[in-house]
């Protein structure tokens, strides 16, 4: 017994434990993965990184969501005769086409540094100006965390006027990106 004495149960027993602690470990991080993400993603806004917003969005669903939600945002506020009549049909349609250049162009780790880059120049302009009224609210707080299944979480705040704004992060592998944003209607 040159192995210092262990039998085979033992170094079974030791194994076993060994791959029950790495499973739980690894259970423990995918439950804690949304958790994390919305962290760095709050952290990122504060410090306008863009980069490492980017790294935490889900950009194809991200876009598709917004796309979705202005398209049926316009179609409620439209006339219900203006979609029988073929000019009614061509603004639309340009309206659509609209939505779909603007959503493509912002939803884009450019777009998100762009964004950002605007949020710092208006808050050194506003700074220099005095209070514009703007909510001084840092980003994402007062959240409420909802697992909606193994691979779907939320994370819920309000706007100002106290209107709900969700947070949709879904798992692909071990990995939680922000994947849809819902805003009120």
């Amino acid at each position: 017994m040159g192995d210092g004495g262990t039998t085979p149960r033992e170094r079974a027993r030791a194994w076993g434990a060994l791959l029950a602690i790495l499973l739980l470990a690894l259970l423990a991080y995918v439950a804690a993965g949304p958790y994390l993400t919305v962290r760095a993603i709050r952290v990122a806004l504060r410090a306008n990184d863009a980069t490492a917003l980017a790294d935490n969005v889900d950009f194809p669903a991200l876009r598709s969501s917004l796309k979705a939600q202005l398209e049926d945002r316009v179609a409620r506020r439209v006339d219900p005769e203006l979609p029988s009549s073929l000019i009614g049909n061509i603004g639309l349609s340009m309206a659509s086409s609209v939505i779909d250049g603007a959503v493509d162009a912002m939803v884009t780790p450019l777009g998100l540094g762009a964004l950002m880059q605007g949020r710092v120049l208006w808050s050194r302009f506003d700074g220099a100006i005095g209070d514009s009224g703007l909510p001084g609210r840092p980003p994402l707080q007062d959240l409420r965390y909802r697992y909606e299944s193994p691979s779907r979480f939320t994370a819920t705040t309000r706007t100002p006027s106290g209107a709900p704004v969700v947070l949709v992060l879904t798992r692909h592998g071990l990995r939680w990106r922000l994947s849809d944003l819902q805003f009120p209607r």
